[in-house]
């Protein structure tokens, strides 16, 4: 019998690393041992402060969204932005911890990109969204470190990669005008030279980051021609040595499903001081080494949200009782559990399979083959780790019952923040034509046919090694349909993407020898389906 004063505890989470054994089992695996142990700790102490402070300081970056204050009280226009303190404790966090000092130390050569990663992994959830601004830090670092000149790389270089936080400095990146969207041929800023600087002017429909110190954008300078080509990238700082915005307006911040302490904003710029990046013309080619972090971080955001949506309903199902027994005591909940933590292990490997590639290619350690490798799963592990990671939500949501849709509980905003990281750095189907540009242009297919093929053949599971082989086969004979594939191509990402995730399940299996390793394989292999056929061109069902 139920007492009248009945209330139902919730779960409390306890340090994310030391409980999350896939993720220490997989970076003993493919980590020297003695990186291993030195950064254990560091990634403990991490796990612990995500459960900790954090926690708190992401609830009240939530509960105080991010202001915007047009004008001062003499009317003079000052366009601040005005942050939670708890938002400054992730800067601050991020700082210390290295989040992105690590990836440009490369203290661990080839590793330091999956350290780095494992840091954000266990950061993001707790951040509050916080992850979003180091994205394109760490994309403009990249871009900054590729080609700025000396001076940039000893001032801005040296500041996005600061532990200090008192030095540490943030991007945003203004790719997305009303015009453009994901196509960044319709971008209308216009560039003109003006000195030794050029003069921005146009309209930077969402910006995510627009408190940082500086941005990178694209824009059209006088003269060039029409579409992509005729685009450039460009460093901006956001404020002079006063403290103003340089010739910035912000017409308004956003008011999204989501990510709600996220300061996101539509800006005017009118003449903004800027410097070119990389050449004239030059811009959509040198946006891409920003693209391929940025869709890294999205894929390491994804896995971390499904793995903190799913530790909070396994842990909620060891406290609540219903007909008669615990939830976790079930079959069909038990079931339910499984499935989500399978979606989150295959998307897990396929994460940091891509991860470790950066590493080698940013440390000049990858074949041209694995650089292609590399071109071909980012889009891959962006576009289904997203998609996976609201369908995960929703489940975990569904876990709870109704104190799931209860704002109260916290639970709604893991699926509202979810539906994100399914369009930033490209939707589904945009994704999906770059994996097919990644196929006809980069030689992708032709690198992940040669890695998956490779990896099958010292599968030991040999009749999981037939079928994988089977599926990849069928799938493969139908490329030479070239006028269907474009119309099919979300189908072939997602079926091509689960055969190569299930190699790199029994791949690990074997590695480890962990029984649960393998019984992930087995069911990913059980429970997926594997079949892609063409269908006909696709016709207007209205």
């Amino acid at each position: 019998m139920i007492e009248a004063d009945f209330y139902q505890n919730f779960p409390v989470l306890k340090n994310q690393y030391n409980q999350d054994p896939l993720l220490s089992r997989y970076l003993k695996a493919r980590l020297p041992a003695s990186m291993f142990h030195e950064i254990s700790p560091k990634l403990s102490e991490l796990g612990a402060l995500a459960v900790g402070e954090m926690l708190q300081w992401a609830k009240e970056a939530e509960e105080n969204p991010p202001r915007h204050i047009p004008f001062d009280a003499c009317g003079k226009r000052i366009d601040h932005i005005q942050m939670s303190p708890a938002w400054k404790k992730m800067d601050e966090i991020a700082a210390k911890h290295g989040l992105i000092a690590t990836g440009y130390e490369r203290k661990y050569s080839e590793f330091s990109r999956l350290f780095q990663m494992a840091l954000l992994y266990l950061y993001h959830p707790s951040s509050a969204f916080y992850s979003c601004p180091l994205a394109m830090t760490d994309g403009a670092a990249r871009a900054l470190e590729l080609n700025a000149d000396e001076k940039l790389k000893s001032t801005a270089l040296k500041n996005l990669c600061s532990r200090d936080p008192q030095k540490f400095w943030t991007s945003g990146q203004w790719m997305t005008e009303k015009s453009g969207g994901s196509d960044v041929s319709g971008t209308q800023t216009m560039a003109k030279k003006m000195g030794d600087h050029y003069a921005l002017t146009g309209t930077k429909w969402f910006t995510s980051a627009t408190t940082s110190q500086m941005a990178l954008t694209l824009a059209r300078i006088e003269g060039a021609e029409s579409g992509s080509r005729g685009l450039s990238l460009f460093y901006v700082e956001l404020r002079n040595q006063k403290n103003e915005l340089q010739n910035i307006r912000i017409e308004r911040l956003k008011d999204k499903l989501g990510t709600k302490a996220l300061p996101t904003a539509e800006l005017r710029l009118e003449n903004t001081p800027a410097q070119l990046l990389g050449g004239e013309g030059q811009g959509v080619r040198r946006i891409s080494a920003v693209l391929n972090i940025t869709r890294i971080y999205n894929s390491v955001c994804s896995i971390a949200q499904m793995r903190r949506g799913i530790e909070l309903a396994t842990e909620y199902a060891k406290l609540r009782v219903a007909f008669g027994k615990p939830l976790i005591e079930q079959p069909l909940h038990v079931h339910t559990l499984s499935n989500m933590q399978l979606e989150w292990m295959a998307c897990f490997h396929l994460v940091m399979k891509a991860t470790e590639l950066l590493g080698k290619e940013e440390c000049e350690k990858a074949s041209e083959s694995e650089k292609a490798l590399l071109r071909i799963l980012t889009p891959l592990a962006k576009l289904t780790c997203g998609k996976s990671t609201v369908t995960v939500a929703s489940e975990v949501l569904e876990c709870f019952g109704g104190a799931g849709y209860i704002e109260d509980t916290g639970l709604p905003r893991l699926l509202r923040d979810a539906q994100v990281l399914a369009i930033w750095e490209g939707t589904t189907n945009v994704l999906s034509l770059d994996m097919m540009r990644a196929i006809e242009k980069d030689k992708g297919f032709e690198a992940l046919s040669e890695d998956l093929n490779a990896r099958l053949k010292k599968i030991k599971d040999e009749n999981a090694k037939s079928f994988l082989a089977k599926a990849f086969q069928t799938l493969q004979s139908q490329f030479s349909q070239t006028d269907l594939l474009i119309a099919n191509a979300r189908d072939l990402a997602l079926t091509l993407t689960r055969i190569y995730m299930a190699s790199l399940l029994f791949e690990f299996a074997d590695e480890t020898g962990n029984d649960s390793d393998l019984r992930a394989a087995q069911h990913w292999l059980r429970d997926r389906s594997f079949a892609f056929n063409l269908k006909s061109s696709a016709e207007s069902l209205l």
